[in-house]
């Protein structure tokens, strides 16, 4: 006789397919508290602001020229004022060859209107952006979320498209646990692995700010104290696999954030610029225009600005250094006017390579050549949205409003796209006087007021005005009635195309350039210890706003500490 079976309550059930996706909804959302209660952001940085071990105020003026307005020489020029206290004998000069304050971070007007500034350049800093954020709470700059211009009234989805499909997307609309469990349950524990490995990387990096990585000579030889190097000897992608980091999660997100933000695959660019990729959390943006940071630090530093004025050459003679400089005029009637001035201190705030000055004697080991990525910049104005059809997509989707781009799994990554990002950045009011382009030429006022979308656009390559109308929601069958037109009608009433030399190529690399230079002397000998500084070194091994700003805070302490090294001095401010 076979024995009786199990009572309910013993036998050994299967998990319903129910019960199964509640446990793995709630283990989901346990994870998404993880994530949540362990922010992306590392602590903040606590930056010196005063040179211990003050010794007495020299004797000498010191005469500091800085060759560049951007993040890097404005930041110099704030800091060498703010280190020499409470010394007053050091007098500050900025060369800038453009008639704007900025370098890479400057706006341009919608519509030539100035009541919509929207960025051209560097667009976006974060919380952890210890300078910037200084500045712009010491300035009293309005702060907002992103740049651009005013909000949408649609709700905000991010789109990953990889050239044939989107392969991830996500709504503002939706619950944040929900996004973060969507994301968990595509991607497995990657995304929390990622994090981790980008807070405790960057974590490494923010020591640069402090004792005793503060203030540095070497980025090379700091990176290495730091453990820095394995992460910029990798690739973003070995990186990461060496951290436990594999699949789908960094082709998809991780090269995204790569693309858009350096227009560099995850097999190209180096493990530390990837980590930095990953730490956007919290972007923002000045209100007007980030180059307002660096016009205030300028301001702030009571250094002389000397706009649309060009260094030619520079001149070592008996331990000085003469720039001759050429200043065109901005009047209806241009004029351009040299001068020659001699400096104890010379900052190069800006790739040397696109400077174009002559060193005389020449430079004995000048900054190697790094290429730098050409990339285009195209904004624009249309009333229609994105196109569904463009991006393979039925008709009552709900089209992104940013996206960005990955290289399909099965095609080269070598393999470009027509464009690394698309942002619709907001809706704009088109002016009643604003004049719109007409065909077959000239053109025509408004008139009316009308709200317009406003588009940015990166890309490799500059992008045709038929390409651009492909991706828009219209009637292309409709015939372009020229003049007859109305502005409300037009698939693109305004446009700006920019092209910048935006940021190096980031391949792994262990060395950097010197952050001091030398020149031999009149004889052709080595000089030895030279007055002349160099920032962009920084620029391979992190681009960004920020570190721009670190490296001429970097600069501007170790011209102070060793201007008043000198026991000597007479003891006078």
């Amino acid at each position: 006789m076979a024995p009786p079976p199990n009572p309910p309550a013993a036998q050994a059930q299967e998990p319903s397919p129910t019960r199964r996706r509640r446990l793995l909804i709630g283990a989901l959302g346990f994870l998404a508290l993880v994530w949540l209660l362990y922010p992306a952001n590392p602590t903040e940085p606590q930056v010196l602001h005063r040179a211990p071990h003050r010794r007495l105020c020299p004797q000498e003026t010191l005469n500091v020229a800085i060759i560049g307005a951007g993040s890097a020489g404005a930041s110099a020029a704030y800091y060498l004022d703010l280190f020499r206290q409470p010394c007053h004998r050091l007098n500050i000069t900025v060369y800038e060859r453009n008639h704007y304050v900025g370098g890479r971070s400057t706006t341009v007007n919608v519509y030539d209107d100035p009541t919509h500034p929207v960025e051209l350049g560097a667009s976006i800093f974060v919380p952890i952006n210890h300078n910037l954020v200084n500045a712009a709470n010491r300035y009293e700059l309005p702060i907002k979320s992103r740049g651009g211009a005013s909000k949408s009234e649609d709700t905000e989805i991010l789109g990953i498209w990889d050239g044939r499909e989107f392969v991830f997307t996500q709504s503002d609309a939706d619950n944040q646990y929900w996004n973060i469990a969507k994301l968990l349950w595509k991607y497995g524990i990657s995304p929390i692995r990622t994090q981790n490995l980008m807070k405790k990387t960057v974590g490494s990096f923010l020591k640069m700010y402090d004792a005793p990585s503060f203030p540095f000579k070497s980025i090379a030889e700091t990176a290495a104290e730091l453990g820095l190097l394995d992460s910029t000897t990798a690739t973003g992608q070995q990186f990461l696999e060496a951290n436990g980091v594999s699949g789908k999660f960094g082709h998809d997100i991780v090269q995204a954030a790569t693309r858009v933000n350096y227009a560099q695959n995850l097999d190209q660019i180096h493990g530390l610029e990837t980590m930095v990729c990953m730490a956007a959390e919290g972007g923002m943006s000045i209100d007007g225009g980030n180059w307002q940071i660096f016009d205030n630090m300028i301001k702030d530093s009571g250094a002389t600005l000397l706009l649309n004025t060009t260094v030619s050459t520079i001149t070592k003679n008996s331990g000085k250094y003469a720039i001759r400089a050429t200043t065109a005029s901005l009047d209806p009637a241009p004029d351009i006017s040299s001068t020659e001035s001699n400096y104890d201190i010379i900052i190069l705030a800006s790739p040397l390579q696109f400077s174009n000055i002559t060193f005389a004697p020449p430079l004995s080991s000048p900054p190697p050549f790094i290429p730098y990525v050409s990339l285009h910049v195209t904004l624009f104005t249309s009333p229609y949205r994105l196109s569904a059809a463009a991006f393979n997509l039925d008709s009552d989707v709900k089209m992104p409003t940013t996206i960005l781009t990955t290289t399909p799994l099965d095609v080269a990554q070598s393999e470009t796209l027509p464009f690394n990002s698309i942002s619709r950045l907001g809706r704009v009011e088109v002016p009643e006087d604003y004049f719109y382009p007409r065909n077959p030429e000239g053109y025509a006022r408004c008139g009316t007021r009308d709200s317009q979308y406003l588009y940015k656009i990166f890309s490799p390559e500059p992008l045709t005005q038929p390409y651009i109308e492909s991706l828009l929601d219209f009637d292309h069958t409709t015939p372009d009635k020229g003049d007859d037109m109305q502005l409300q009608d037009k698939p693109i009433s305004w446009i700006h195309e920019k092209r910048w030399d935006a940021y190096p190529y980031l391949p792994p690399k262990s060395r950097f350039a010197d952050i001091r230079l030398s020149m031999a002397d009149k004889e052709g000998d080595d000089a030895g210890v030279d007055g002349i500084w160099y920032t962009s070194g920084i620029e391979s091994f992190i681009s960004t706003m920020e570190t721009s700003s670190l490296m001429g805070m970097n600069v501007a302490r170790l011209v102070v500490d060793e201007w008043m090294m000198d026991d000597t001095g007479d003891g006078d401010a």
